[in-house]
């Protein structure tokens, strides 16, 4: 009989949602550090603020794909904008953080590979 053990490794967690989600827990954790400058944590607040507010640069109701467009962008534009003048070291300690909890999700799988199908 022939050992069928193979080590199987878990892809990690890709894509535009998984990105999405990484930022957002980036963003989350440099507004809750205190080596952040408070005037900087208003640019995502301040984004958000925009998104609910009723007062829009481009009415949705005059330009309908327009008008979505231009909250996404803010959004987009007010998030990559406080990651960007957040302090280097700052932002950096925090990915690490998160691409440590990251890989602890995608561990090495060891694991017997069986056939079912096979006779004895």
């Amino acid at each position: 009989m022939t050992n069928n053990r193979r080590k199987l490794l878990a892809p990690p967690p890709s894509g535009m949602v998984a990105s999405l989600v990484k930022q957002l827990k980036l963003i989350a954790r440099l507004m809750g550090d205190k080596r952040v400058s408070p005037f900087l944590k208003i640019l995502p607040i301040a984004s958000l603020v925009y998104l609910i507010s009723p007062v829009d640069l481009v009415p949705g109701a005059v330009f309908p794909v327009i008008g979505a467009l231009d909250d996404a962008a803010i959004l987009w534009i007010g998030s990559t904008l406080f990651v960007q003048l957040c302090p280097d070291e700052v932002v950096k300690e925090h990915e690490d953080d998160l691409n440590m909890i990251a890989s602890d999700d995608s561990d090495i799988v060891d694991a017997e590979a069986k056939d079912v199908n096979e006779s004895k």
